[in-house]
């Protein structure tokens, strides 16, 4: 997965983030038992996401930080069972060190 080069591609991968985790929630509530795992992060990791795309589409977000978002520590307990790891991994990526120019 590429790094976005403009802020219009990063808000589309923080937006394809959030779909993910919808998408995600549908599989949980499908097959809880085999979804359960994904239980214990699936709600903190969608709120998050959710401020993140609504702070860039208010104009509210600044990026690079010196920082890593917050979901970033969901995805170090959790990140062998979250499917879309590499996303998150690219967001943050952006969110640290700017847009791939």
């Amino acid at each position: 997965m590429k790094a976005p080069k403009t802020l219009d591609e990063y808000i589309d991968l923080v937006h394809q983030a959030v779909y993910e985790v919808d998408e995600l929630r549908a599989c949980i509530e499908d097959d809880m038992e085999e979804m359960e795992a994904s239980l214990a992060f699936i709600d903190p990791l969608d709120h998050q996401l959710r401020a993140l795309f609504d702070s860039m589409v208010s104009k509210t977000y600044s990026f690079p930080s010196e920082t890593d978002l917050p979901f970033m520590s969901i995805l170090q307990m959790y990140g062998p069972v979250i499917p879309f790891k590499r996303l998150l991994e690219v967001i943050n990526t952006t969110h640290r060190h700017g847009l791939d120019s």
